[in-house]
């Protein structure tokens, strides 16, 4: 897919896809977008001390970025398993400015994980392995995983924009191939899709959104959410 670098609000970039009329994050800015839905409401939440991480669309790479420092900062071993069909190209991912915002000195790490070989697992750092995977997510419910997944960020393109990507069949497979007490977090707060995620067996919770957005979810495959009603 053609697509065309943006500056966002709070400085970093994004792509723009003129084809689907879509960006690959939020215009109010997408790496307090990427912090405020994966890492503060997801990874920060997931106790384990090694993860089995899965994300739906890799995109620009900036989740998995934000991942591998945070891996660092909390010394905490995650193998990232990531699903891309339409890869952004290796010299596009060059001109993101993501690391020059926040840390210059990661940025081999930042094209490391872009020239990372597809379909095996490369370590980018002493805490973070990285496996990306040309695929479709409807092909994972006949590819089972050979590890259950622990956290999963659900960051595929909106479901106006990619409505394949948001059927109830995905978050059945997501909830079987989740491990007993994971957590999946995702920008996309329509009533649809959290009621596809609870008749799969999450339990939901709404959380407040980044800016320029009003509300995000959480959910979690087993037991009450703390100060959730169920």
């Amino acid at each position: 897919m053609r697509t065309i670098l943006e500056t966002t609000e709070d400085g970093s970039h994004t792509l723009y896809v003129p084809e689907l009329d879509e960006h690959y994050h939020s215009t109010h800015g997408a790496i307090q977008e990427s912090m405020h839905v994966y890492i503060d409401a997801g990874l920060r939440h997931c106790n384990n001390a090694e993860i089995n991480l899965l994300e739906i669309g890799f995109g620009t790479g900036l989740n998995a970025f934000l991942t591998l420092l945070e891996a660092e900062k909390l010394q905490k071993k995650i193998h990232y398993t990531t699903l891309e069909l339409y890869p952004v190209s290796v010299s596009n991912a060059a001109m993101l400015n993501f690391s020059d915002i926040i840390d210059p000195s990661r940025k081999e790490s930042f094209e490391k994980l872009h020239t990372a070989v597809w379909e095996e697992w490369v370590q980018i750092s002493p805490f973070f392995w990285l496996k990306k995977l040309n695929m479709d997510l409807r092909d994972l419910p006949v590819s089972p995983p050979d590890e259950k997944f622990d956290l999963i960020f659900y960051d595929a393109f909106a479901p106006e924009k990619q409505p394949e990507m948001w059927r109830e069949e995905i978050f059945n497979g997501l909830y079987t191939f989740s491990s007993g007490n994971a957590i999946l977090t995702t920008y996309c707060a329509k009533g649809v899709v959290r009621r596809m995620l609870q008749a799969a067996g999450f339990s939901v919770e709404r959380l407040s959104g980044p800016p320029g957005k009003r509300e995000i979810l959480r959910a979690r495959k087993a037991g009450q959410i703390p100060g959730f009603p169920g």
